[in-house]
Order: C-alpha cells, then sequence, then structure tokens
C-alpha cells in the first residue's frame, strides 16, 4: 500500500474518537445557556441521594479530589493565579478548555479556579483542577476532572479471541528526538531492547531513528497481538483504556501516573502484565501467558470489569459535578 493509500486508509479506520465529532457536540453543548444549567445544578446533585451506588459514586469524588476545607495553601497566591470562571480561556490544548466547560458552564459564573492544561506529571503548588498527577507522593493540589476524553477514552469491540491473536507484542508510539527534554527515555531503551525481536514487532511514530520509522497502524490492526505494549510518555499510556477494554493485554513497567481512569487503582498480573523497569522478564512473561491462555484470561476478564465502571455516562455527569463541586467550594469560601 502507497504511503497516500496508507494515510487515507488510516484517516478512516484509526479506530479513535472521531475529532470533528467532538467539536461539533460542543458547539452545541455551548448554545444552552449557563443560567439554565446553574438552575438545575441542584437537581443534578440531588439524584445522587437516590442512587444505589451512592457510597461508590463518593469514593470516586473522594480519589479525584482529595482537598478539606483544613488543606493549607497560599491563599494570596491562588486569588493571583486564579481566575473567575466566565473568564476562562483556552491554553494549551482546547480539549482541556472543552472538557472543563462541560462542567463548569453549570456552576456560578463568579467562582474562581485553576484549570492546568497539559501533561501533569508533578506536584502543583497551588489546588488545581488537571488531566493527571503522580500515583505517588503528595498530589493534594492536582484535582482530577476527565480531560483531553477525546484521545484517552476510547473503548473497543474485539471480536478476535485471545487464542487467534498473533504469538507476539507490538509497540507503536512516538519515542521523541534523542538527547532532548521530548525523548521518552522509558520508550527509547524499550526500541533498543528489543527492535528487531522476533516475539516484539516495534515501530516508532516520528523521532530521529531511521530504522524504527514505520506508519501509523490503525487500533484494529494492533488487536491482531496477544499483547500491546502500554508504555507512558508524558504521562499515561493513552492506549491503556483501550488495550484493557480487548482480548489483547496490555503490559507496562509499574505505572507511574493516573488520570480520571484511576490507573493507580490497577494492579499488575491482574489487570495488565506488570514487567521490570529494564523490561528484562518480557519474553519469559508472554511465554508464560502464551502457554497458559487460561491464566491470560483471567486478566482479560479482571480488565473488562475494571473498564465497566466508566460506561455509565449519568453517573461519569454526576461524579464529575461533585468532583468540581467540592473544588469550587473549598477554593470559594
Amino acid at each position: 500500500m502507497s504511503d497516500l493509500k496508507r494515510k487515507f486508509y488510516y484517516t478512516f479506520h484509526s479506530g479513535k474518537n472521531p475529532k470533528f465529532i467532538y467539536y461539533l457536540v460542543n458547539f452545541v453543548r455551548q448554545a444552552v445557556p449557563k443560567p439554565l444549567l446553574n438552575a438545575m445544578l441542584d437537581h443534578e446533585l440531588r439524584k445522587l441521594d437516590s442512587r444505589p451506588d451512592k457510597e461508590y459514586i463518593l469514593s470516586r469524588v473522594d480519589y479525584y479530589c482529595r482537598l478539606t476545607a483544613e488543606t493549607p495553601y497560599d491563599r494570596e497566591a491562588f486569588l493571583k493565579a486564579s481566575t473567575e470562571l466566565r473568564h476562562t480561556k483556552k491554553t494549551g490544548a482546547s480539549v482541556y478548555y472543552y472538557d472543563a466547560l462541560e462542567f463548569s458552564r453549570w456552576f456560578n459564573q463568579s467562582l474562581r479556579w485553576i484549570l492546568q492544561a497539559g501533561d501533569i506529571d508533578y506536584a502543583l503548588p497551588l489546588p488545581s483542577i488537571v488531566k493527571s498527577r503522580l500515583i505517588e507522593g503528595d498530589m493534594t493540589n492536582n484535582v482530577i476532572m476527565k480531560l483531553e476524553k477525546v484521545r484517552h477514552f476510547i473503548f473497543v469491540k474485539d471480536r478476535l479471541k485471545f487464542t487467534d491473536k498473533k504469538d507476539m507484542a507490538i509497540f507503536r508510539g512516538k519515542i521523541g528526538q534523542a538527547n532532548s527534554k521530548e525523548m521518552k527515555r522509558n520508550r527509547y531503551d524499550f526500541a533498543c531492547k528489543y527492535f528487531g525481536h522476533p516475539m516484539v514487532d516495534v515501530g516508532e511514530i516520528g523521532g530521529v531513528e531511521p530504522k524504527w520509522q514505520v506508519q501509523k497502524m490503525t487500533i484494529p490492526e494492533h488487536l491482531d497481538y496477544k499483547f500491546i505494549m502500554s508504555l507512558e510518555g508524558n504521562d499515561v499510556a493513552s492506549n491503556l483504556k483501550w488495550v484493557m477494554s480487548s482480548n489483547s493485554i496490555a503490559i507496562s513497567p509499574k505505572l507511574r501516573c493516573e488520570t480520571w481512569f484511576m490507573e493507580g487503582k490497577l494492579k499488575p498480573d491482574y489487570h495488565y502484565i506488570g514487567v521490570e523497569e529494564d523490561y528484562s522478564d518480557l519474553i519469559d512473561k508472554m511465554e508464560y501467558y502464551i502457554a497458559h491462555p487460561e491464566k491470560a484470561q483471567e486478566i482479560i476478564d479482571h480488565a473488562h470489569e475494571y473498564i465497566d465502571q466508566f460506561r455509565d455516562r449519568e453517573r461519569e455527569k454526576l461524579i464529575s459535578l461533585l468532583v468540581l463541586k467540592r473544588y469550587l467550594d473549598i477554593m470559594n469560601p
């Protein structure tokens, strides 16, 4: 297939969420008057009391927002760095703005917040709304909301059984320019170690190593493989959600960052296959699960069970509103 045909094919078969639909939905959403949403907010929040999964919902809110009224922070610094909801501007990728706006529109627009766009893998000095944070350490100021979801929240329908897939692992992703701050060292080390290995199909999208360069693969094409490498980039690995919703198995070293997906709750060799930081046990792990497909299926079943908790759209909406309400209540005493 020629490069041009390949690019055309990928455009229409990537398996990713179509960006034009995402922007169309947000355009329509902004047509709903904010005062109307504000008037409906109490009604939406009261739905919590009648839900049988109330305790589960509150546990999710606690997970994303660890702030309390006693959380220490520099009030003057917050007032200087924050903005009223009505004056929130697009910073960084517009998807952060639109995903945050979906829920901030429900609240009094004079309330103040800090919306921190981008890949955040460090503790923030002031309480802020973010997409990601480190799993370990004091991340109280990093309040997670479901941001950049068009890219990160993709679930698939995989009709191919694990036993019918190739006995290989695949990696496709950006590694970044060597010796620059954009380089993802963990991915570079992996490519160096396993490029050309008969059980690992390694390819880089962009970058500076000509021998690694490949064209993009669609998600369905990835699903021909039993194992899919899910290697963190600037923060989390964006493919982890769709891999866990498939009949393939994600492979990753210890997870470092988390998002709305609560990666900090995932267990190695239960939800995904865990490997050493230097990938030294990768082939041994793969051979074990190839030889024991029933054990592989247990991981797939656990992954699907974990994915299912994010499929209830009404519940996800309620959790998002509750997280933002808690943040705004604490930061606007």
